[in-house]
């Protein structure tokens, strides 16, 4: 296996790896993964054939392949779903009924211009507010089946 063939894996395995905990609805986009490994790997090989030492060709490999990946919707309703309902169902229940609010709070995070500092802006804790309003309005029209 050449050094290429070897750093994509490295990229994809640490973007699956991302993807799969905070952003299950990409998991499974082989396009998205293969594409973004790719464009990491020619980074941190053009970094590190510029000179640039090995933890800086990382921090650019890092930000090619995460862009746009650090504020999740998912973390966020995962987060919302174990704070405030957590009482109402099992541990193991809460990561399966937060990927299944997903979809029914998507119109909520319409409404916020969501970039990767989002979660540090003084509007998270308004678009929290609303998640948890979302959900407790969806549990009462549909109870936790």
């Amino acid at each position: 296996m050449d050094t290429q063939q070897k750093d994509l894996s490295f990229f994809r395995l640490r973007l699956q790896e991302l993807l799969t905990t905070s952003f299950p609805e990409k998991a499974y986009d082989v396009k998205f993964i293969d594409q973004r490994s790719s464009w990491a790997s020619n980074a941190y090989e053009g970094a590190f054939r510029a000179g640039n030492p090995v933890s800086q060709c990382h921090h650019i490999a890092d930000y090619v392949l995460f862009e746009g990946l650090y504020f999740s919707r998912f973390d966020t309703v995962f987060q919302v779903v174990c704070n405030e309902f957590d009482t109402k169902m099992a541990d193991e229940e809460l990561r399966h009924f937060a990927f299944k609010m997903l979809p029914v709070c998507e119109p909520v995070f319409i409404n916020y211009k969501l970039e990767d500092d989002f979660a540090y802006s003084s509007e998270f804790e308004l678009l929290y507010t609303e998640l948890t309003g979302t959900i407790a309005i969806w549990i009462e029209e549909n109870g936790l089946q």
